[in-house]
Parts: structure tokens; sequence; C-alpha cells
């Protein structure tokens, strides 16, 4: 199955689930030192390899960062072709001052936000159910 495309049905049934912990962004010259099971997510930009991991993992390796986020998983399973779901869902976080950086996965949408803005997102996220 391809997942969802219709964008109602992809608002009202996107169930978002907070995935417990703090995650950072991060980036490294070496994948090497890295235990890729740690990892949530790795993309190879021009400039180095992004990853995101939980803050004590990063903070085992000795990794920078500046953003502490919250992690939250849209369950629904969405189609990489879906149409507006994400320009949706930004725009009512954004509206209501919550920054997010997206990752779409094969099977899910994945959010993270600020920490301090995480009950706020999550009650923003399922009023789409409603």
């Amino acid at each position: 199955m391809n997942g969802e495309k219709n964008l109602e049905m992809l608002l009202k049934s996107m169930k978002p689930k907070h995935n417990l912990g703090e995650f950072v962004f991060c980036k490294t010259e070496n994948l090497d030192q890295l235990n890729l099971s740690q990892i949530i997510m790795t993309f190879k930009e021009e400039e180095s390899t992004t990853i995101i991991t939980k803050k004590e993992v990063a903070d085992q390796l000795n990794l920078d960062y500046s953003f502490i986020a919250c992690w939250i998983t849209l369950t629904v399973h969405s189609s990489l072709e879906a149409v507006d779901l994400t320009a949706a869902f930004s725009s009512a976080l954004s509206e209501n001052g919550i920054s997010c950086n997206v990752v779409a996965a094969y099977y899910h949408d994945h959010i993270f936000v600020d920490k301090k803005d995480t009950d706020k997102a999550m009650e923003i996220l399922n009023a789409f159910s409603k």
C-alpha cells in the first residue's frame, strides 16, 4: 500500500504521537564514529551530514546542537505524493508561533518542534481530527 493521498482523510486520521525524549539536530563529517542504531535520521548535504538523534547521544559524542526538540509522529500512513498535508499542519503551527522541522519518511510524517512548544503543538495537531 502506498499510503493515503486524500487531504481531508489525512487530517482527520493523522493521530499525532509524541515520542518521548529530547531530540537534536547535529552535523558530522564522519559517520564512522556513530552507532547508526542510535540515530533517528541522516541526511547528506553538500556541507556535511545532518543527523537527528537523542540529546543524550549527542552529548555522549560531544556533538554540537542549538535546538532541543520534541518529536511528533503523524501515525497515519501518508503517501509521499500527498498534496498539502505539510502545508496544512505547518500553517496551523505557524499561526500559533510554533516553528516546525518536518521529515517525510516512507510511512509517516515526523515533526520536530521546540521542546517548550510540545503541549501546544499536540493540541493544535489533535484539533484536526475533531
